[in-house]
């Protein structure tokens, strides 16, 4: 029967094992009040940041919104004046209109005031048209762009224009009805007159 040897033993009582480090626990420390204003300073930092990148933003989209207006109207009154190859000037034009006001503004003065109110403006669009007539068809046409957003008034206005022009047709048949009585007139009666004439003054 094997014995088993001491040594071993020995060896283990000179030398017994070490016992296993203890592992140290992390203790947690609570944030100092240096560490609570930082993150409060860098609370307030990344709110006023993104406030003021929104505040850019809409300023930057109001801007150019204005700009996309100030373009716009700036084309639209340039497309009102008339092609540089015409005859027509609005600057002389204009005065002559706003003269033209001035003069049916006085010429109502001691009526009503429905004709004092309507004379000025229905002699100065007159004149406007008589003047100005390439620049008063391409305010219509401007103005015409805006009614046909609204239904009821492109219906009222085209009654109205037509109602207009039916007047002005009857009024130009009127007036060519007119001349040509007032021409038949004349004739017949210089021819009458003629007649008269030649037969009172035969010579005997």
């Amino acid at each position: 029967m094997l014995r088993k040897p001491i040594y071993d033993d020995l060896a283990l009582i000179r030398n017994p094992p070490k016992p296993a480090p203890a592992t140290k626990t992390p203790q947690t420390s609570s944030p100092t009040p240096t560490d609570r204003l930082a993150s409060q300073v860098k609370s307030a930092r990344l709110f006023t940041h993104a406030h003021l990148a929104i505040a850019e933003d809409r300023f930057n989209s109001l801007m150019s919104t204005l700009l996309s207006h100030e373009r716009s109207f700036t084309q639209t009154i340039a497309s009102l004046a008339p092609p540089p190859e015409s005859r027509e000037r609005v600057m002389p034009g204009s005065i002559y209109v706003l003269v033209a006001a001035m003069a049916g503004s006085i010429i109502s003065r001691n009526r009503n005031i429905l004709l004092r109110a309507t004379t000025p403006f229905a002699v100065g669009l007159g004149a406007a048209w008589y003047v100005l007539p390439l620049t008063m068809r391409n305010v219509g046409d401007l103005v015409w762009t805006y009614e046909e957003r609204v239904p009821l008034v492109s219906m009222n206005h085209m009654r109205i224009r037509g109602a207009v022009e039916e007047g002005w047709r009857q009024a130009k048949v009127r007036s060519e009805a007119t001349r040509h009585w007032t021409d038949e007139t004349v004739r017949e009666g210089r021819e009458r007159l003629e007649a008269w004439t030649h037969h009172y003054h035969r010579p005997l």
